[in-house]
């Protein structure tokens, strides 16, 4: 169905919109804070995206998309940057209110420093590979400056957000590379998959989220001091 990626962008998004009215969380409140980092990252990610597609390393099956494109992506695609970093941030906010309990700060260095380890002998086996270097090397990146740079607060609650996003990430980027919706070109990965999903899909959704969370914390601080200093 020419429709099949559209319907899984509205459906991503569909549950995290319509409980952001919820009384509690008050998530649209918090709307504010989300669109300059998402428009910040997107831009940046779509780049890589356009880039990426020119390139070979990915492909969209036109069985499945509407046809309609930006930038030489389908529209479905642009969304998709959209779609997704929202129903996450959604997650963070919710982990944030309902969740009181948080990662011990010495372990989420440790979790900061195996997954930058692991970026780094990613980077080592697998330069060759553009989807696999390009990954962990902006990993790698972020990693660095949010724990020993910038020595954020909020990576703790980011890893639980995290793991929680995998479940709704195993169904969406599933139907995605099963159909497949996007077919990946193994000659520019490790070749390694979980059930049908890439390896390195996992660690570039860590990357997205990293950002979009980042700018979204970094707004809502700044609005929070701004109001203080008033």
């Amino acid at each position: 169905m020419r429709y099949t990626y559209l319907v899984i962008n509205v459906l991503t998004v569909f549950f995290p919109f319509v409980l952001s009215f919820d009384k509690k969380v008050h998530f649209y409140k918090s709307w504010k804070y989300i669109w300059p980092g998402m428009a910040t990252t997107g831009l940046f990610f779509l780049f890589w995206d356009v880039l990426f597609t020119m390139k070979g390393v990915w492909s969209f099956n036109p069985q499945y998309i509407t046809g309609v494109t930006m930038w030489g992506l389908p529209f479905e695609e642009v969304l998709f940057f959209l779609t997704v970093p929202f129903a996450c941030i959604f997650i963070y906010a919710c982990l944030n209110y309902y969740i009181k309990w948080q990662i011990d700060m010495r372990l989420t260095g440790i979790i900061s420093s195996l997954v930058i380890m692991l970026s780094v002998l990613g980077l080592i086996f697998y330069y060759n590979k553009i989807y696999t270097a390009v990954t962990f090397g902006l990993l790698l990146i972020l990693l660095l400056m949010l724990q020993y740079v910038i020595k954020t607060e909020w990576l703790s609650r980011f890893y639980m957000a995290y793991v929680v996003a995998l479940v709704p990430f195993y169904l969406v980027n599933g139907i995605l590379t099963a159909i497949p919706v996007v077919i990946y070109n193994n000659s520019q990965n490790m070749g390694k998959r979980v059930g049908t999903i890439p390896v390195e899909d996992h660690f570039y959704l860590m990357a997205l989220l990293l950002m979009n969370i980042g700018f979204f914390e970094y707004f809502k601080t700044r609005k929070k001091t701004d109001d203080r200093s008033a």
